[in-house]
């Protein structure tokens, strides 16, 4: 029950987290956003987060390595994002803006991934 509760939860915050990036994105950028390239970038740069979950998996992320770890791969995670959104939507002076709702939405994963 634990695991069909935690695969629901993951599910829906990718669902609402895509929907949000997608709106903020056609809001901010000028041309626009397709919703299958916002997809494609934000599962690809989850990469980072299925690395944490594995080591997870392994080692308890609970500690101050957890923490640091964490904090790494969200920040990893989040900058390659935002550089490809920005790079693709020819927004180089907003990548910070795009960075922020990225970091939030890796970051609730990383909680997730943690607890």
């Amino acid at each position: 029950v634990k695991v069909k509760a935690v695969v629901s939860t993951q599910s829906t915050g990718a669902l609402v987290g895509t929907v949000a990036m997608y709106t903020l994105l056609n809001l901010m950028s000028v041309n626009g956003v397709s919703a299958s390239v916002t997809v494609s970038v934000l599962g690809y740069c989850m990469l980072p987060m299925c690395v944490l979950a594995g080591i997870s998996a392994i080692l308890s992320l609970k500690g101050i390595f957890g923490v640091l770890l964490c904090s790494f791969t969200v920040s990893w995670a989040a900058f390659a994002s935002s550089k490809l959104f920005v790079s693709v939507l020819a927004m180089y002076d907003q990548q910070p803006l795009v960075g922020y709702p990225c970091a939030i939405m890796y970051g609730v994963f990383a909680v997730l991934t943690v607890f």
